[in-house]
């Protein structure tokens, strides 16, 4: 079974880099099932519904997200609503949305899906370690095959949460940092890992926002605002 996970997504120009990428994808690697990190495809903060409309029509059968996701007030509705629009399963349940979906790959099988996101450096919400093991033990319960996505800044964290998911996921993915890691792997128990899928988005930027104001904050330690970058774009998957 083969499935392809997107990195972050990031405005119109990582929008871009996926119509101009994924249909010869999906294509020439037969997949089964693509997921998409879109937590900063509606101008670097949450996603629109017209956007997640696009995405599936363009064959994301699942989009997962973070702490960014929250950004835009209409994003509580359609987390409501849409099933396979994740957001961190570790927000508390009070909080609109799911944080786990389960797809039907029809003879391909059953695919879960689980969105967590980190604490160190980020907001202090509920374990993510803990989440986990009540969500894949829900999981498991109905699929085989699990993909997490594991919203984190340190990487020390993403990496404690492959070795503490070992032998019970298919693969733990990082997002959140916007460049893509060199340490993918196997684990002993059989769980694929990488720390970071990286970012599709604009190339010639900082993470995908307008150098200026970025490099303003590093040299001058005043914040500015952060606009989505524009340009040629990067498909990281």
């Amino acid at each position: 079974l083969s499935v392809l996970f997107i990195g972050d997504i990031v405005g119109t120009p990582g929008f871009n880099a996926v119509r101009m990428f994924l249909p010869s994808l999906l294509q020439k690697h037969d997949i089964a099932c693509v997921i998409a990190n879109g937590e900063n495809a509606m101008d670097g903060k949450s996603i629109s519904e017209q956007q997640f409309k696009e995405l599936q029509e363009l064959g994301v059968r699942v989009v997962t997200s973070g702490n960014h996701i929250w950004e835009k007030w209409h994003i509580q509705k359609m987390l409501a609503t849409e099933a396979n629009l994740l957001r961190p399963a570790n927000y508390p349940r009070e909080n609109p949305g799911r944080g786990f979906t389960i797809v039907d790959l029809g003879p391909a099988g059953k695919l879960g899906v689980l969105n967590l996101q980190g604490r160190t450096y980020m907001s202090p919400i509920d374990c993510p370690f803990k989440t986990a093991d009540w969500a894949v033990d829900r999981l498991r319960e109905q699929v085989r095959m699990i993909v997490v996505d594991m919203h984190a800044e340190a990487t020390a964290e993403k990496i404690a949460l492959g070795w503490h998911l070992d032998g019970r996921c298919s693969a733990v993915i990082g997002t959140h940092t916007h460049v893509q890691t060199a340490d993918e792997w196997i684990l002993p128990g059989g769980t694929a890992f990488l720390s970071d899928a990286g970012m599709t988005g604009p190339a010639h930027s900082i993470i995908g926002m307008k150098r200026g104001s970025i490099l303003e904050k590093f040299v001058r330690g005043i914040p500015g605002k952060f606009e989505v970058a524009e340009g040629p774009s990067i498909f990281s998957a």
